[in-house]
């Protein structure tokens, strides 16, 4: 019998995933210049030579706190793989649902992407490439929803995609800051649903279930 490589032992993929729980917590809450591997082997009952013999490095940690991230945010979507259209919309928002129960990880990607618009920063590529990728996807939204209504596409649906993007992680720092002051699902929703108007002209719902009904 073949023996199963050592990185993918249950044990061990257990373990990382403790150190990236970990690593989310300490860069979120110290970023990642002052955040240190000391802390998140504590953390976790390890040493800093056993973090390193996991990750390798404090950069490649950080690049999989980022993918690990990602990760969790679609692993419950039909083939891990967020949807088309209005349903793009509906995804974000169920995202801002929970979000507000994971607050060490929106603390985490607040931080991050912040600090990676400074110069040299190691996950600046990451969220260079993650905005890339989440305006086309946004915009190839508006244009589904356009053609499901009829309507021309307008010259606004790029404007519109960075716009629910900023939209998005605007709330998130208001609600970080005041919890009990901002609503993030409701507001992300309402926000969400004025956009496709401005863009598309059609009124949407984009809040399900018990939040939209709260």
């Amino acid at each position: 019998m073949a023996r199963r490589p050592v990185g993918s032992r249950p044990a061990t993929l257990a373990r990382r995933r403790d150190i990236l729980d970990a690593a989310v917590e300490v860069f979120g809450k110290r970023g990642y210049a002052s955040g240190s591997l000391h802390e998140i082997a504590d953390r976790v009952g390890m040493t800093h030579a056993g973090v390193l013999h996991h990750f390798g490095s404090k950069h490649q940690l950080l690049l999989d706190v980022l993918a690990h991230q990602d990760r969790m945010d679609v692993a419950e979507l039909e083939g891990q793989h967020i949807p088309d259209g209005i349903g793009l919309f509906r995804h974000l928002v169920r995202t801002a649902v929970r979000n507000a129960q994971r607050a060490g990880i929106v603390q985490a990607f607040t931080v991050l992407s912040a600090e990676a618009t400074t110069e040299g920063h190691p996950g600046q590529l990451y969220f260079q490439e993650r905005y890339v990728t989440l305006r086309r996807e946004l915009a190839d939204a508006f244009r589904v929803v356009c053609a499901e209504h009829g309507v021309t596409e307008p010259a606004t649906i790029d404007d519109g995609a960075a716009a629910v993007l900023a939209v998005m992680d605007g709330l998130q720092v208001q609600w970080l800051l005041a919890p009990d002051a901002v609503d993030l699902a409701r507001a992300s929703a309402f926000a969400i649903e004025a956009i496709v108007r401005a863009v598309v002209g059609v009124d949407v719902r984009v809040l399900e279930g018990e939040a939209a009904a709260s």
